[in-house]
């Protein structure tokens, strides 16, 4: 397995309203490379971010098919999700509204 780099762990902020509600209680979600681990996501959100990481949970989005006719075929990929739950005190301005 390669090793990655801490800009290469992180992809993407997932921006929905369930994670905007979970802001709330200082979590966060992120969409991570798919062979990254705990340790490596928490590094590189401690890093990027300047915060403290407490806990995080992961888990690999299956991917969507679609269907014409009798044929099924893949709309999206597979992604790994991340949610990062940071101290009390700690916030991420790229979330704030």
């Amino acid at each position: 397995m390669p090793d990655l780099h801490l800009y290469d762990v992180i992809r993407r902020p997932v921006i929905t309203e369930k994670s905007n509600v979970m802001t709330v209680n200082h979590q966060y979600v992120f969409e991570v490379a798919l062979n990254a681990n705990k340790v490596q996501i928490k590094e590189a959100v401690e890093v990027i971010f300047d915060v403290a990481v407490v806990k995080i949970n992961t888990m690999v989005m299956p991917y969507k098919r679609g269907r014409r006719g009798r044929k099924f075929y893949r709309r999206t990929q597979q992604w790994k999700k991340a949610v990062v739950t940071l101290s009390a005190g700690d916030t991420i301005s790229l979330f704030e509204v």
